[in-house]
């Protein structure tokens, strides 16, 4: 196998949400949480949450980030199938759902601090497969050591900051044809941009969540609009953002 992160289900928005296995709440020590006010909104907020003695604590103040440019739409996680709208390649959404973080990466050859986290030093070679007929589909890879079987990539290392520091999303994993992909945390261009589908914000709040995340303690990702999250919230206990 090549080097490279593998990011991360397609699924029909917005009823009640169906509990994922037990397991995946009570082994989760770490919960980000980014809710948006609407389905069809660019604008949300990520809240940073861990458990200590059975009991949820906030981590530092909730802050504003941006999402894709028409909103959000189910994607595939860790959560089980949801009416309506489905992510979809190039559909400029950012995945509603639950899901786990990938590695973290970035334009310096390590971060200045320690992370918990793998870390990814991007090249110029390093490129994130867009084409749903590659077997690279939804993966970062060293694009000068394997032969191009793909029509659509984009590079990581860009002429922008966007991707001098992020965390790969676990969305559409493993790869389903055209469910979406190279879906990433980033740095923003400025607040209130939308984004490709990506959830972006600024650099001194990426640096924080990279340095707090801790995959001993199984982190997870709920991103989805706040009457959905409180659907969850309700069902199986997990912290109010109020």
């Amino acid at each position: 196998m090549p080097s490279l992160f593998v990011l991360p289900f397609l699924f029909p928005l917005f009823l009640e949400p169906t509990i994922p296995p037990a397991d995946v709440f009570s082994e989760c020590g770490q919960l980000v949480v980014v809710a948006s006010p609407s389905a069809n909104g660019k604008n949300a907020k990520l809240w940073k949450f861990e458990r200590s003695g059975g009991k949820w604590k906030a981590v530092g103040p909730a802050h504003p980030v941006n999402l894709g440019k028409k909103g959000l739409a189910w994607g595939r996680g860790l959560h089980s199938a949801k009416p309506g709208e489905q992510k979809k390649e190039g559909d400029l959404k950012s995945p509603a759902g639950i899901f786990r973080f990938g590695a973290a990466f970035g334009y310096a050859e390590k971060s200045g601090q320690p992370l918990k986290m793998e870390y990814r030093h991007l090249s110029e070679a390093d490129i994130c497969v867009e084409d749903p007929n590659s077997q690279y589909y939804n993966q970062i890879v060293d694009g000068a050591k394997l032969k191009a079987d793909w029509t659509a990539r984009e590079s990581m290392l860009r002429t922008d900051s966007q991707y001098k520091w992020g965390i790969v999303v676990k969305q559409n994993f493993p790869p389903e044809p055209k469910g979406g992909s190279c879906i990433f945390f980033h740095l923003w261009r400025k607040k209130g941009s939308g984004t490709l589908g990506c959830t972006a914000m600024a650099e001194h709040n990426m640096l924080a969540l990279m340095k707090w995340l801790d995959p001993g303690k199984k982190p997870l990702l709920m991103q989805m609009t706040h009457k959905d999250y409180e659907g969850y919230r309700r069902q199986v206990g997990l912290p109010s953002l109020r």
